[in-house]
């Protein structure tokens, strides 16, 4: 309670007989917050007994400084709202109950003053100067706010370390999985995207605000901040949940994404994680926005053995890769695209904006320079898994 100013002494006696009748009192306050605050009610969660010994304690605590002219400490209060905290009652509501059991007691401290013949209404109105600056609810909304501030720390370390669990596959139990979903406010079955995120700097969120721009668009998420990046899982149900994610993903600046492809079973999220890193990596560092894994069986093949797809690459482009960059590009990115046009180099060159006969004239320097023919089958798969290697794998700087 604020010592400036002081409690009139000549309230002393009237404060100690309100004193003797704390238990009485106690009930009659209890009673006065069930009936006009909300959280407080008959079907809340506080018993009317827990409420009302409350209610006694703050009593004594108030009277019992007036009676006897001493700081009393704010134990009572403060133990109030870090209880409140725990149990999740919105602050709003306690100071609310405060608020109705403060005008209670100076209720009956103005009414037993006012009967009393040695109390004027100077000593009323120094009365109600100290009333007006008696911290209980100062106190007690104090300890609510350090209180809630530690539990969300504490949820958010337990979140931290239960997707840490998910990403490293500690958890293998199907009981447990379940379990870790439901801590993480997370479907027990999928569709399920993993999403890596290059961070700016150490310590700092690639993708700052995500978790409740996808819950606006009812995307649960978890996320885990390391020093190189920023992961997270996300539940991507509905016909359109995956997209809609994306679309958020998509929209914050700067940023750069690598995604997984969707996948049913949470087990399967640290393989999920992997190829969101390699996505990320088969994008330019000066490049942004999102990018997904080709989940093609080739390129799942060459996911799943990085150290050889490194082989496979520098072996089957040895000499492409030995080219001045322009050329190099331009050589792949040709064969990127007959490959997506299904063999046919008319439909390459018009998806290059070049003639026909450019293309062949690439297609046949690629042969030479691979020494593998695009009319031989075996050939074709091999240039297909290199190629899918050297999109899905970083820039070596030990490349020839």
């Amino acid at each position: 309670m604020s010592r400036t100013p002081p409690p009139p002494a000549e309230i002393a006696p009237v404060a100690a007989a309100l004193l003797g009748r704390a238990h009485e009192l106690g009930v009659r306050m209890a009673r006065r917050i069930r009936a006009e605050v909300g959280y407080y009610g008959d079907e809340g969660p506080v018993a009317f007994e827990e409420l009302t010994a409350s209610c006694r304690r703050n009593t004594e605590l108030v009277f019992g400084q007036l009676a006897h002219g001493c700081a009393a400490g704010m134990d009572p209060a403060q133990e109030t709202g870090r209880r409140a905290a725990r149990e999740g009652a919105p602050l709003g509501e306690l100071l609310h109950a405060y608020r109705v059991g403060s005008e209670f007691l100076w209720s009956e401290l103005a009414s037993a003053a006012r009967a009393a013949d040695a109390v004027t209404t100077d000593i009323l109105v120094a009365l109600a100067a100290w009333w007006v600056n008696e911290g209980l609810a100062a106190a007690a909304s104090d300890a609510y706010r350090e209180t809630a501030a530690e539990l969300l720390l504490q949820r958010d370390r337990e979140r931290s370390v239960l997707v840490e669990a998910l990403f490293t596959g500690m958890l293998t139990d199907r009981t447990t999985l379940w379990e870790a979903a439901d801590a993480l406010g997370l479907p027990a079955e999928g569709p399920f995207v993993v999403v890596a995120a290059a961070v700016p700097v150490p310590g700092r969120e690639a993708l700052p605000g995500i978790e409740p721009r996808l819950l606006a668009e009812r995307i649960r998420s978890a996320w885990r901040l390391l020093p190189d990046l920023q992961v997270g899982i996300m539940a991507v149900r509905g016909p359109d949940g995956e997209d809609a994610a994306l679309r958020v993903l998509g929209g914050v600046p700067a940023a750069r994404v690598g995604a997984s492809p969707a996948y049913r079973a949470l087990r399967d999220t640290p393989r999920a994680l992997r190829l969101a890193r390699l996505a990320l990596a088969r994008a330019p560092r000066e490049a942004t926005g999102v990018l997904r894994f080709d989940d093609s069986p080739v390129a799942m093949l060459v996911a799943a053995s990085v150290d050889e797809a490194t082989r496979i690459a520098r072996t089957v482009f040895a000499r492409v890769l030995a080219l001045p960059d322009e050329e190099r590009g331009r050589l792949l990115a040709t064969l990127e695209q007959w490959y997506a046009a299904g063999g046919s180099a008319v439909d390459a060159a018009r998806q290059l904006y070049c003639h026909r006969n450019t293309v062949r004239y690439r297609l046949r320097r690629l042969e030479e320079l691979t020494g593998r023919s695009l009319q031989d089958p075996r050939a074709i798969a091999e240039l297909s898994v290199a190629l899918h290697a050297l999109r899905l794998l970083p820039p070596s700087p030990e490349a020839p």
